[in-house]
């Protein structure tokens, strides 16, 4: 018969701390390869760990280089509010200069208040334009009734030239920089802060908003294709597309800050697209 196999010992190893003059032991520790293996493996793991507690949970990680520090995470959120910042006023000014083509060339402006609500009006748009339909049927046939006999007093008043056209005054003061259509395409009205800004004509607010520099701002739409733009106002008295007759009282001037030089109004006079200058039209 054949005799059984024995099974094979596994082999342990001791590691010991012995003293070299006495021989004497002072530690010792028994082990088996699979334990050290075990043991090593796990050592491993720990400072893995350790390591990445100490890299993503402590302060210690702003000194890796090419890693975000407070400051440059600072300055990250700084310059995205300033990059929002510029893309709305460069929003702002595009806008402006939109409305301004489209006024001089005699369309009709873009509307503030329809930007902003232009989602809450997308399910409406059916509804809308079945009533803005009905309403431009009724319009018509007003307008048809009313220019049957050729009296229509807006054609005459377009038929005028800018010279025969009798304007107001837009603020009492004196025109401190006169107009210089290269570098000065305005005039500047030195007046005291609170005085009552009038509209020069009749007309219709097309624009209405305001700029750190320039404070608030309002432009009206008068006929025979004349523009004027009142700028540095404290507070404004009507909103875009609402009538004003000439004289009427549309803004409060503002007091002077550390933008501008004084208190005064900033007046521009626009006849056919073109800048043109007030004093020749009107008395200071």
């Amino acid at each position: 018969m054949d005799k059984p196999e024995k099974k094979k010992k596994s082999r342990a190893f001791r590691l010991a701390l012995v003293d070299a003059i006495t021989h004497e032991r002072i530690w010792s520790f028994r082990y088996t390869r699979t334990a050290m293996i075990l043991a090593i493996v796990s050592a491993v793991v720990l400072i893995v760990v350790a390591m990445y507690c100490l890299i993503a949970l402590t302060p210690v990680r702003s000194f890796i280089p090419g890693y975000p520090g407070a400051i440059s995470r600072r300055q990250a959120v700084q310059n995205a509010l300033r990059i929002d910042s510029l893309e709305t006023r460069i929003m702002q000014w595009e806008l402006y200069a939109e409305n301004l083509r489209r006024v001089v060339s005699g369309a009709n402006p873009i509307r503030m208040d329809s930007l902003i609500l232009i989602s809450s009006q997308a399910t409406r748009e059916e509804v809308d334009a079945r009533y803005l339909s009905l309403r431009d049927s009724v319009l018509r046939a007003d307008v048809e009734q009313e220019e049957q006999f050729g009296v229509d007093a807006t054609v005459i008043r377009r038929n005028l030239p800018i010279e025969a056209l009798s304007f107001f005054t837009p603020v009492k003061g004196v025109v401190s920089d006169r107009f210089d259509r290269a570098l000065h395409p305005y005039i500047d009205i030195t007046a005291p802060a609170g005085s009552m800004v009038m509209s020069v004509l009749d007309g219709t607010v097309v624009y209405t908003g305001w700029e750190e520099e320039d404070g608030y701002i309002l432009a009206i739409q008068h006929h025979g294709d004349i523009l004027t733009i009142y700028k540095h106002n404290e507070k404004l008295l009507h909103k875009a597309g609402e009538s004003i007759k000439a004289g009427t009282p549309i803004g409060i001037l503002a007091a002077s800050n550390s933008l501008t030089k004084g208190d005064h109004l900033h007046f521009e006079l626009w006849y056919e697209g073109v800048a043109t200058d007030p004093t020749q039209f009107i008395k200071f």
